[in-house]
């Protein structure tokens, strides 16, 4: 499995930005798709994650209602909507597959950087 991140950029406080997981390869479901973002100089942290069953959505409260989780199955890309972004929201934001047999993927990271 693969997992190619993108939509990454440059923006000023408030503006958004609209990030995609394209996941190829021997994909299947049930899985979880997920966002992660690391600051520099911090530790690795879940922004939000999505389920293949029923579309069961989580999110770091720091992020609730400002971003929003979504997948289209048919492509087997996960996406991460990003509004109202802050300063403190720069990191490098990584994808990640889950499956229940505990076998995890990482994409490659896409870096946002956010200037007040």
């Amino acid at each position: 499995v693969q997992l190619q991140a993108s939509g990454g950029g440059l923006v000023q406080a408030g503006e958004s930005l609209r990030l995609s997981c394209a996941a190829s390869g021997r994909t299947s479901s049930p899985n979880l798709m997920g966002w992660f973002r690391q600051a520099a100089g911090g530790d690795r942290e879940l922004v939000a994650m999505i389920s293949s069953r029923g579309g069961g959505i989580r999110y770091a409260d720091s992020v609730k209602g400002r971003f929003a989780i979504s997948r289209d199955y048919a492509r087997n890309t996960v996406y991460l909507q990003m509004n109202s972004l802050k300063p403190e929201d720069t990191a490098v934001y990584y994808c990640n597959l889950l499956y229940a047999s505990g076998s995890l993927y990482w994409g490659q990271g896409t870096e946002v950087t956010v200037s007040s």
